[in-house]
């Protein structure tokens, strides 16, 4: 497979930037609207990508609350960065004002919290008196009960803001979708440079490594879980990459979970045996057994399909590998796994909402086959996009032909 060549040539990559930024403000914007805010304040490091394209130490913000951005409904984007990061904005075309965040988590602050969170208070009351007078409705997506306290003594009315955030982000615009086909082609390249060095010999974690490096060297950013495993620790599912050894013939499970260029994820889970070897008969059946659920189950996405109909059609596996069967049949992604969550029919009405499809909505439609107690299992994800007449498959790299009976 050669290197991905990322974005359309012929779009200039400035102005895709630009157009990128732009559509997903007015998005956000619509949906303060449409919850009748007259601003957001966005904690959440996707959320604040989102609304300004600005990237900074995302992973450490995630536990951190040291960014944050102010978003008028009618007025300025305000992003309050790190201290000295006020230079990192200077290429987005939405952000109108950079400040230095006020933070007062424990780290930061010590026994100056309560004073720091009050100064912090005083300056949001100051912006919402500016540019949010037509009501005292502000989103906000992460806050603790320190701030949420404060702003509620100045009468404003916390709405939740990662609602609001989830419905802009719900339907992907034209530069999005751009931007997502770059994150699976780099995603791709690297599971095929991770299918050739599965040699018997190597561990987990130098396959692993190779999904990092690739993204890395194309503009990606992170990768959100540790989920490649071999041999036995592939069944059950949800173990942690490891030092284990691999031995030829094992049965390697990647789920990606990989936040590319763009901040844009790939969400892509393939299956493979180490070192050549020819497949045995179990292996045959749980690949066959992924293969035949997850295909079958993308045909059930197009536009103006509910979830609940989805669930209900939805391709099950048989006993006894319906005992570890993945309870959601797909997830919503963009800037990383996100809303809608769509389950299958007997977790629906306890864990499951109803909605409906949309063109340019995309999703990952994922299987895992395993039996309890077996020795291996298969993880198979494939990302698409939403259309009118059904989908369109994002994820193309070629299933393995060897291990399907």
């Amino acid at each position: 497979m050669k290197p991905p060549a990322l974005l359309n040539p012929v779009t200039s990559r400035a102005d895709f930037r630009q157009r990128l930024q732009r559509g997903r403000l007015a998005k956000l914007r619509a949906q303060l609207r449409r919850f009748d805010c007259a601003a957001g304040l966005f904690y959440d490091p996707v959320n604040v990508r989102y609304a300004t394209d600005v990237s900074n130490m995302q992973v450490y913000s995630l536990h951190n609350p040291c960014r944050y951005v102010f978003v008028a409904v009618e007025g300025p984007v305000i992003l309050f960065d790190f201290r000295g990061c006020e230079h990192l904005s200077a290429d987005s075309a939405v952000v109108d004002e950079v400040r230095a965040a006020r933070s007062w988590y424990h780290f930061n602050s010590g026994p100056h919290a309560d004073r720091h969170a009050s100064l912090w208070a005083a300056e949001i009351d100051d912006l919402m008196r500016q540019y949010a007078s037509a009501n005292r409705r502000l989103a906000i997506d992460k806050l603790d009960p320190r701030g949420a306290a404060k702003l509620q003594r100045l009468n404003y009315e916390i709405v939740e803001g990662q609602e609001v955030a989830h419905f802009a982000r719900l339907v992907k615009t034209g530069e999005e979708i751009l931007a997502l086909r770059d994150a699976v082609a780099v995603c791709q390249y690297a599971i095929d440079r991770m299918q050739r060095a599965s040699e018997a010999g190597v561990s987990e974690q130098a396959i692993w490594s190779i999904l990092h490096q690739i993204n890395i060297e194309h503009g990606g950013e992170w990768i959100e879980t540790r989920l490649l495993t071999s041999g036995p620790r592939t069944n059950p599912w949800y173990q942690e990459c490891s030092s284990r050894i691999v031995e030829a013939g094992d049965l390697i499970s990647l789920d990606s979970d990989m936040v590319g260029p763009l901040g844009y994820s790939a969400d892509i889970s393939r299956s493979w045996i180490a070192g050549g070897q020819r497949p045995s008969a179990e292996q045959s059946r749980l690949y066959s057994l992924a293969h035949d659920q997850v295909t079958r189950n993308c045909e059930l996405f197009r536009a103006g399909r509910g979830y609940r109909d989805i669930g209900n059609d939805a391709r099950r596996l048989p006993q006894p590998y319906a005992a570890l069967e993945q309870p959601a049949i797909a997830h919503g992604i963009g800037l990383c796994n996100e809303y809608p969550l769509i389950m299958h029919r007997e977790y629906f009405d306890q864990e499951g909402f109803d909605g409906e499809l949309e063109a340019g909505m995309v999703f990952c439609v994922e299987s895992y086959a395993g039996a309890p107690g077996g020795r291996e299992g298969v993880k198979l994800e494939q990302q698409i996009l939403v259309t009118d007449g059904g989908h369109e498959l994002l994820s193309d790299l070629a299933f393995d032909a060897s291990l399907l009976r």
